[in-house]
């Protein structure tokens, strides 16, 4: 596992870059999802452009008009975060032993952040200068949706984060009594169907006030969405972030971090002396959930038991010989690796998605289509995924499997209205 960039580039290159460890595996791939994600949003709504069914606006602006003070104070604002934290974490002692309790404290360098923060006002300030006129005048500007893009990833993150972390303490709402503070600020803890719908009720809300037709912006988010939530996948299992599945009880994980082959007893004796560690999770040490699978096909082992050694939370028993200070844990019982499982599947459904986007003809078909695949993608591998679970409720589902069985049930309505369509201008046209 590589909790940040560091680790990976170390073991793959022998480099020693300190500065990577402020540079988490899991955003890393967040950040990537964001930037494929928005090239694919683009590009859909230009081919929907060019077919007529997106139109533009028009919008009055300032041209000529000198930097005004609050361009420069919000210039100087960033700059100077900018410096205070991440550069002076380049420059203050220590550091970058706990990048993460850095971050999240009030230490920093006010003079670097001053210098930077200047620069940043000044930057402002030139590039407005440049453009000056003697007298500015006002002009009109066409937008299109796609230059928009910018704007729905900017709301898409906040917003999706936000939705992410509330739904995810919603979940685990006893955590959440015990540790309030920590339990929001944390980098750890995040349900991909709350950043989903708070992320698409902002986005739709951001629709409709500047005139672009919902139905066809979901359209084009539905196989961006697919191929995004198969990246951030990925870092979560690289980071090893918890997102993983069920205990494998055909093997068990050596106190150096090997996993191994195990008999039912070996599986028992393993879980008994981590009892600690197992009760914190469930109720009982009959209730921890697990299944026995061989690998098949000559497939590898990591793909059917994982223990996540080195994982980003510090989750398990310390690993035999490691002397970081740091990410020194492992699952002493291997688990599925769900969030790569994920990835692959997801990956697969998004050209699937990607090589209808042309035949599907009538508006909404698409998101129709995306909401069936999720959800059904979502349940299914809940059945193997550890998760929280609703006891209080029929069949004690989870969360996501509630909220995949809606998502399901909506992508059918769409599905059903739109064939519905698809008929009435079959019958038109005869």
């Amino acid at each position: 596992m590589y909790p940040n960039l560091y680790y990976a580039f170390k073991d793959w290159f022998g480099v020693d870059w300190t500065p990577l460890k402020l540079i988490n595996s899991f955003g890393f791939f967040v950040a990537i999802c964001f930037l494929v994600a928005a090239w694919v949003v683009t590009e859909e709504l230009k081919r929907k452009q060019r077919q007529g069914l997106l139109s533009c606006t028009e919008e009055k602006i300032m041209v000529g008009a000198p930097a005004s003070i609050a361009d420069l104070i919000i210039n100087f604002i960033l700059g100077f975060v900018l410096g205070y934290k991440i550069i002076s974490a380049f420059i203050l002692p220590d550091v970058m032993n706990d990048p993460q309790a850095f971050i999240l404290s009030a230490k920093g360098n006010i003079p670097v952040g001053l210098l930077v923060g200047a620069i940043f006002a000044g930057l402002k300030w030139w590039e407005k200068h440049k453009e000056k006129l003697a007298k500015p005048e006002e002009r009109y500007i066409r937008i299109w949706p796609h230059d928009r893009v910018g704007d729905l990833v900017i709301y898409a993150a906040i917003f999706g984060f936000a939705g992410a972390k509330v739904f995810h303490n919603l979940e685990n709402w006893n955590d959440f009594i015990k540790d309030p503070i920590g339990a929001l600020i944390s980098f750890s803890g995040l349900t991909f169907y709350g950043g989903l719908i708070c992320a698409g009720t902002t986005i739709a809300i951001y629709a409709r006030r500047n005139k672009i037709r919902i139905v066809h912006l979901s359209d084009a988010f539905a196989p961006a969405l697919m191929i995004g939530y198969a990246i951030g996948r990925i870092g979560c299992h690289i980071s090893g972030d918890g997102d993983w599945g069920i205990l494998n009880s055909s093997f068990i994980s050596t106190p150096t971090g090997q996993v191994v082959a195990a008999t039912p007893t070996d599986f028992s004796m393993i879980l008994g002396h981590n009892m600690e560690f197992y009760l914190s999770q469930v109720k009982s040490l009959d209730a921890v959930r697990h299944i026995s699978v061989q690998p098949f096909w000559h497939l590898p082992t990591w793909l059917f038991a994982y223990n996540y050694p080195h994982n980003v939370i510090s989750e398990g028993t310390r690993i035999v010989g490691c002397d970081n200070l740091q990410y020194c844990s492992q699952l002493p019982i291997p688990v599925f690796p769900t969030a790569f499982y994920e990835t692959v599947v997801c990956t697969i459904l998004f050209f699937i998605l990607w090589s209808l986007r042309s035949k599907l003809k009538i508006a909404g078909q698409m998101t129709g289509l995306y909401l069936i695949f999720n959800g059904l993608e979502r349940f299914t591998i809940e059945k193997i995924r550890v998760n929280t679970k609703y006891e209080s409720l029929p069949f004690q589902p989870t969360q996501a499997e509630i909220i995949s069985l809606i998502l399901i049930i909506m992508g059918a309505f769409l599905l059903f209205k739109t064939a519905k369509k698809t008929t009435e201008v079959v019958v038109v046209a005869e």
